[in-house]
């Protein structure tokens, strides 16, 4: 996919609306991630931004060590979201970025697996968010089709990761968010 860069920029956009909504009473809600709450879930994003622009740009699993390990919210995770997606969306604007080997956990892989793996995970945790946080859980339908093209080929692979469920079913006829969440073992 030529805008996978794009795209990326788009569901960081797009989560970090959600992640500014999210009322301060909402912070300990429970997520769609059992293993999750909200705060949980948005370090979780936050992390994997900062991850993605220390490892599209060349480092390794290594050379990042520890330091993104813990809670690195601190006490205004919207800032802290808003800083972390900046940061991953300019790492994966950089030249050649999408055809870079990036050495994440499952690869190394070219950028532009890692980037679309980015996006979905960026724009499927905002709707995890959404829900949690009771705020409006529409994607935005290009966004759906985008992140589909990106799962479609990938799905059994994802599933076999074990981390989604694979119990969840969309009918044939259903809505592509509906059929989107499905493949990633949500019910929405």
């Amino acid at each position: 996919m030529d805008d996978l860069a794009e795209l990326h920029d788009q569901a960081l956009e797009t989560t970090g609306r959600v992640v500014s909504g999210v009322a301060p009473d909402r912070w300990e809600a429970a997520t769609p991630c059992a293993e999750w709450n909200a705060r949980e879930l948005v370090n979780h994003l936050v992390t994997g931004n900062l991850w993605a622009a220390e490892l599209a740009a060349g480092a390794t699993i290594a050379d990042v060590g520890d330091r993104l390990d813990g809670d690195v919210l601190g006490t205004d995770p919207a800032a802290t979201y808003d800083q972390s997606a900046r940061a991953a969306s300019a790492v994966f604007h950089r030249p050649g970025a999408m055809d870079a080997p990036c050495a994440v956990s499952y690869g190394p892989v070219p950028g532009s697996i890692y980037a679309g793996h980015r996006f979905l995970d960026v724009l499927v945790h905002g709707w995890d968010l959404a829900v949690a946080s009771g705020q409006d859980p529409t994607l935005d339908g290009s966004l759906v089709q985008g992140c589909l093209a990106v799962v479609e080929p990938q799905a059994e692979m994802l599933h076999a990761s074990g981390m989604f469920r694979d119990d969840v079913t969309a009918p044939t006829d259903a809505r592509s968010q509906t059929r989107l969440l499905a493949l990633l073992g949500r019910e929405g």
